[in-house]
C-alpha cells in the first residue's frame, strides 16, 4: 500500500503564478518563502500548485533565476482599452508613489488618460470608508474577535488551510471593491474598470464570486509599465492632469503597516490588546494559528501577508522599504491639504462582503508513515534527522509530510543525495575497476588464443621429427657400449629430445586441443585428493577451508587436478619451500570456485599482465618452462571458467603473499 497522498489538483481557472520550466534550477528558494507551501517539486521542476497557491507573489521576489512569474494580463487590458465603445476608469492602489518614486502623481494620471483611460481615482478613497466600516464593527459588535479582510492574501490562506477561521473574516470588502462600486456609482454601471497595484493576490480577488463584476481587470504595476512602454507615450508631451472624483484623505496610508488602524482611528494598545498588527510571510501564519487557538485574545488582528503593499510582488521599483514608506507618507500629507476643501462626497455603496471555505488541507500521515518516508531518505534515528532546511522546510518531519501530500521528493534532502552520491561513485569506481580487469583479461585471452593456435601448429610439426630423432637415437645407444664417449653423446641428444618432447605437450596442453570431459563431480573432494597426493616440503602447510553447502559442479577432474598441482607447485616455489597456503572453496548459484593463497613475497606490479603468458618465467634457467601458468589458463578457458590473481609485494600496506581466484561454471552454456 503507498504511504503517499493522492496526487494534488493544479489545475484551476484563474491562475495567478506560472513557472518557466527552462530557467528553474530547483534550489529550492521558492518552497522554503511560500507560507502556503504551493510548491511542488516534481520530476526536477518546481511548480506552482494553483490550487492551494494565495497569490501572495513571494516566490516570484525569491527566484534570482526569474523562474517565477506573474500570469500577465496586458493583452485582455490592450483588448478593453482599444475598444472605442467601452468607458474605462483606472483604480491606482495608494502605493503608486513607492513605485512612480521620479513622476509626479499629475504627470502619471495624465501618461493614464493618454493610453486610454477615462477616468483615473485613487483607492485610497475606498480605504476611507473601509476604515469608517472597521471602527464602526467594532463598535457594534465589541464581543466578537475578528480578522482584518483587506489582504486578499491573508483571506484566501484562511479560507484554504483555517476555514473554521473563515467567520471570523471581518464582512467588508477591501479597498479595491470599495472604491470600483463608488466609481460605477459615479461613472455609470457598464464603466469598464481596472485595477493597478502591487499585489498579484488581487487577480484572485477581482474573480472571487462574492464581488464578481465590481473589477474587470487587475494588472500589476508591472504590466500597467509594460503597457506604457508598448504606447511610448512622452513625458515631455503630456499634460499633467488632477485624479478624478471620489476623493481620499487618510486612505493613502493603507499600504503601510497599521495603515488600517490609523485610518480607522483605531490605536494598537499593547496594555489592551484589544488590537493587535501582524505582517510579513514569517509572521501572519503564525498570528492566525494563535489567533485559532486562542492564545492570542484580541478584538482585531490587523494583519498583512507583505511587510505592507509598498512591498508587493506588483512592484518594480528597488528603493528600500523605509524609502517608500517615506514617500507614501509625504505623499498622503500632501494629499490631505489638497483635498481639505473638497467637499466629502456621500456614497450608498454596499461595503458589506461574505467567504466561503476551500479546504485545501490534506490529511496529516500518521507517524508510522512519516517514520517510513524517512526510513526511504536513509534517517534510521532522531540523530539522523539533521534538519539543515536545504530542503525548503524547517524540519525533516515537515519534509516527510510534504512528501506525503505529494509536494516534494526525496531527493530535495541534500544529505540523502549526497549519500546516493556517494554511493553511486563507489559502485561506478567498482564498475570501473572490474572494466579495467575485464579489459585485461580480454588483452590476455586475445593474446593467449593467438599464441595457443600458434604453439598447436608449431608441436605438431615438431612433434613427428622430433619423435624420428628420439628414436633413431636411442637405436644406436643401444648398439654401444656405455662407456664410451659416442654413448654418452647419445645420450645426451636422448635426454634433450626428451626435455623437447615435454615441452612440445606442454604446448598442446596450452593450445588445449585435449577434450574436457565434464562430469557432475565434488570440487571438495578434488581438492583434498590433489592436496594429500601431491609433494610439499615439510616446512609448508596446505590449509583448506570448505564452506560450500553444494559443492557439485560438471568439470573435468583430471584437469582441475592439473591446475591445483601447477598452482601449489608455484606457491611453493614462491614461498622458497617455507610457508603456508591456504585454499578457501565458494559456490554461488551458477557457479563454483577457490581461492589460493600462499604467505610468498608476492608478484611484482611489472609482472602480473605477463604471468599467463607462455614461456614466461623468473625461475633459473633449466628450472621451468615458463608454461604452468599458461596451461592452467588454457584449462580453465575450456572450462567456461575464468581465472584472476591479487597479489601484495610491500609488507607495510598488508601481508605479502598472492592469492589465484579460479571461478568455474556449475554447468556447461
Amino acid at each position: 500500500m503507498s504511504i503517499l497522498a493522492p496526487e494534488i489538483e493544479t489545475d484551476v481557472t484563474n491562475p495567478v503564478i506560472r513557472t518557466v520550466k527552462e530557467r528553474c534550477r530547483v534550489c529550492y528558494t521558492c518552497v522554503r518563502d511560500c507560507p502556503a507551501k504551493a510548491i511542488r517539486i516534481s520530476g526536477g521542476q518546481a511548480e506552482v500548485v494553483h490550487s492551494r497557491c494565495i497569490g501572495c507573489g513571494n516566490c516570484v521576489m525569491v527566484c534570482s533565476q526569474g523562474a517565477k512569474e506573474i500570469w500577465s494580463s496586458v493583452d485582455v487590458a490592450r483588448d478593453i482599452l482599444d475598444n472605442k465603445d467601452n468607458k474605462v476608469a483606472a483604480i491606482i492602489a495608494p502605493s503608486f508613489p513607492a513605485e512612480y518614486e521620479g513622476i509626479d502623481s499629475g504627470t502619471l494620471c495624465g501618461q493614464l488618460k493618454a493610453i486610454g483611460f477615462d477616468h483615473v481615482s485613487q483607492v485610497a478613497a475606498g480605504a476611507d470608508l473601509v476604515a469608517k466600516e472597521y471602527a464602526a464593527l467594532l463598535e457594534e459588535q465589541p464581543e466578537k474577535r475578528w480578522i482584518a479582510s483587506s489582504c486578499p492574501a491573508i483571506v484566501t490562506y484562511v479560507e484554504k488551510y483555517h476555514p473554521a477561521l473563515s467567520e471570523s473574516l471581518a464582512p467588508i470588502v477591501s479597498p479595491m471593491v470599495a472604491t470600483a462600486r463608488m466609481v460605477h456609482e459615479t461613472y455609470g454601471a457598464n464603466t469598464k474598470i481596472i485595477f493597478l497595484g502591487p499585489c498579484p493576490a488581487k487577480k484572485l480577488e477581482s474573480v472571487r464570486e462574492e464581488v464578481a463584476g465590481d473589477v474587470d481587470l487587475v494588472l500589476t504595476f508591472k504590466e500597467l509599465n509594460e503597457l506604457l512602454a508598448e504606447k511610448q507615450i512622452d513625458d515631455l508631451s503630456i499634460i499633467p492632469q488632477d485624479f478624478d472624483a471620489p476623493y481620499p484623505h487618510l486612505g493613502g496610508l493603507f499600504p503601510l503597516v497599521r495603515g488600517l488602524l490609523q485610518t480607522a482611528g483605531l490605536k494598537e494598545d499593547l496594555l489592551v490588546g484589544d488590537v493587535v498588527s501582524a505582517d510579513g510571510k514569517n509572521n501572519f501564519a503564525q498570528a492566525i494559528h494563535e489567533f485559532e487557538t486562542g492564545s492570542l485574545d484580541t478584538k482585531l488582528l490587523d494583519i498583512l501577508c507583505c511587510k505592507g503593499c509598498i512591498m508587493g510582488a506588483g512592484m518594480t521599483c528597488d528603493a528600500p522599504s523605509f524609502r517608500r514608506q517615506a514617500k507614501i507618507s509625504a505623499f498622503v500629507r500632501g494629499q490631505v491639504d489638497q483635498y481639505a476643501d473638497k467637499p466629502e462626497h456621500q456614497f450608498s455603496v454596499d461595503l458589506s462582503t461574505g467567504f466561503c471555505v476551500d479546504d485545501t488541507r490534506v490529511p496529516l500521515p500518521t507517524q508510522t508513515e512519516i517514520d517510513s518516508i524517512l526510513r526511504n531518505m536513509g534517517k534510521l534515528k532522531p540523530e539522523d534527522e539533521l534538519d539543515c532546511g536545504t530542503c525548503g522546510y524547517k524540519t525533516c518531519r515537515e519534509h516527510a509530510i510534504a512528501i506525503h501530500k505529494g509536494l516534494a521528493e526525496t531527493e530535495m534532502c541534500l544529505p540523502y543525495t549526497i549519500d546516493r552520491l556517494k554511493s553511486s561513485l563507489k559502485e561506478l569506481n567498482q564498475s570501473n575497476d572490474q572494466l579495467a580487469d575485464t579489459k585485461i583479461a580480454l588483452v590476455n585471452a586475445e593474446k593467449l588464443a593467438s599464441m595457443g593456435q600458434l604453439s598447436a601448429g608449431i608441436a605438431h610439426e615438431i612433434n613427428n621429427p622430433l619423435g624420428v630423432i628420439l628414436l633413431y637415437a636411442q637405436l644406436m645407444l643401444e648398439d654401444l657400449e656405455s662407456e664410451s664417449a659416442l654413448a654418452q653423446d647419445l645420450s645426451t641428444i636422448v635426454d634433450q629430445a626428451e626435455r623437447c618432447k615435454s615441452i612440445v605437450s606442454g604446448l598442446l596442453n596450452f593450445a588445449r586441443k585435449n577434450e574436457v570431459v565434464r562430469i557432475p563431480t565434488n570440487l571438495q573432494d578434488i581438492i583434498d585428493q590433489c592436496v594429500h597426493v601431491t609433494k610439499v616440503p615439510e616446512k609448508v602447510r596446505v590449509l583448506t577451508n570448505f564452506t560450500m553447502e553444494d559443492p557439485i559442479a560438471e568439470f573435468d577432474g583430471d584437469q582441475i587436478i592439473q591446475v591445483l598441482t601447477n598452482l601449489i607447485n608455484n606457491a611453493v616455489e614462491a614461498m622458497s619451500g617455507k610457508g603456508t597456503i591456504r585454499i578457501r572453496t565458494f559456490g554461488r548459484k551458477l557457479d563454483v570456485g577457490f581461492e589460493l593463497h600462499d604467505s610468498g613475497p608476492g608478484i611484482p606490479e611489472g609482472n602480473m599482465k605477463k604471468i599467463f603468458e607462455p614461456f614466461f618465467t623468473t625461475k633459473a634457467i633449466g628450472k621451468g618452462t615458463g608454461l604452468g601458468l599458461a596451461v592452467t589458463y588454457g584449462i580453465i578457458k575450456m572450462h567456461q571458467g575464468r581465472i584472476s590473481v591479487r597479489s601484495n609485494t610491500n609488507p607495510e600496506l598488508a601481508a605479502t603473499g598472492t592469492t589465484f581466484i579460479v571461478t568455474l561454471p556449475r554447468q556447461m552454456e
